[in-house]
C-alpha cells in the first residue's frame, strides 16, 4: 500500500513539473510578452546600438525569457559601462539603465589607460579615445588600487588634484592641465595652460594652494605688459615663487 502511494506521489510530482515545463514554454514563447520597446536610460557616449548588442537584447525577445541578471553582467562587462540595472516592464518592455564612466585623465604606465573619477583603470588608451585628458606619468603599477588594497599616497595625491579640477571654476580645471609629473620625493608638477606654464604643487593641503593660486592668478592678470609666466611654486604656500621670462632678459623671480 504504501509503495502504491509513493508511486502515486511520483506521477503527480511528474505531472505537476510537466504542467510548469509546460507553462514556462507557454509563457516564454507567447507573442503577447514579446518586447516592443527597450528603453535605454543613461547613453552618453555608447550608442543603442552598441548597448543593445552588448546586452544581446533585440526588439521581439520575450521578456519573461529574458535572464536580467545574465543581462546586467553582459553590460557592467562592456569598459565604458560601470554599473547596469535590467528590469522588465509587463507585457512589452524591457528597461535598461546605465552609468557610463566617465574619464578623468590618462596614465602611462609605459603603455596607456584611462582611469575613471573613482580613480580606476578601465581600458587601455585607444586613439580613438578622448586626447584632451591630463597625462600622469611618474607613477607605476604599485602605486595603484588593487583588491581593495588603498592607493599609494603619490596615486591619492594625484587624485584629490584631478577631482579639485573637475570644477570649471577651479584654478586650474582639468580642461587646461596637459600633464602631472609625480616625483615621490618633490610630489607633484603640473604643465598646464600653454602646455610652458609650470605649477609645483608639492605634496598636500591642495584645496588651500588652489585658493592662493587663484589669487595669485588673479593679481597677474591685472597687470599691465605682463610677461610670460614660467613657474609657479607653491610647495610654501606662505612663500609663493613666481618666475616670469621677458624677452631678452634673464629669468625674473617674484614673490607673491
Amino acid at each position: 500500500m504504501s509503495g502504491l502511494k509513493v508511486c502515486s506521489g511520483l506521477i503527480l510530482l511528474a505531472g505537476v513539473s510537466s504542467l510548469f515545463v509546460f507553462g514556462y514554454d507557454l509563457l516564454t514563447q507567447c507573442d503577447y510578452f514579446s518586447a516592443r520597446e527597450i528603453r535605454i536610460q543613461g547613453m552618453h557616449r555608447l550608442a543603442r546600438g552598441q548597448i543593445c548588442s552588448q546586452a544581446r537584447i533585440s526588439p521581439g525577445v520575450n521578456i519573461l525569457h529574458v535572464n536580467l541578471a545574465l543581462t546586467r553582467k553582459r553590460l557592467v562587462a562592456h569598459p565604458w559601462i560601470g554599473d547596469a540595472e535590467v528590469r522588465r516592464e509587463l507585457p512589452d518592455a524591457i528597461i535598461i539603465r546605465i552609468k557610463e564612466r566617465i574619464p578623468l585623465a590618462m596614465l602611462d604606465l609605459g603603455q596607456k589607460f584611462l582611469i575613471d573619477t573613482n580613480g580606476e583603470i578601465f581600458k587601455k588608451y585607444r586613439p580613438s579615445d578622448p586626447d584632451h585628458l591630463p597625462l600622469i606619468s611618474g607613477l607605476t603599477y604599485s602605486d595603484l588600487n588593487v583588491a581593495g588594497v588603498p592607493h599609494g599616497s603619490a596615486y591619492s595625491a594625484v587624485l584629490d588634484v584631478l577631482r579639485l579640477g573637475m570644477d570649471r571654476k577651479s584654478a586650474v580645471p582639468n580642461h587646461l592641465i596637459k600633464r602631472i609629473q609625480v616625483d615621490r620625493e618633490m610630489g607633484l608638477t603640473l604643465m598646464a595652460f600653454d602646455r610652458t606654464t609650470v605649477i609645483k604643487l608639492g605634496y598636500g593641503n591642495y584645496p588651500d594652494k588652489y585658493v592662493r593660486l587663484r589669487n595669485v592668478l588673479s593679481y597677474l592678470n591685472r597687470q599691465s605688459n605682463l610677461p610670460d609666466i614660467r613657474q609657479i611654486d607653491l610647495n610654501n604656500i606662505d612663500r609663493i615663487i613666481v618666475n616670469t621670462n621677458m624677452p631678452g632678459t634673464s629669468a625674473d623671480h617674484k614673490e607673491v
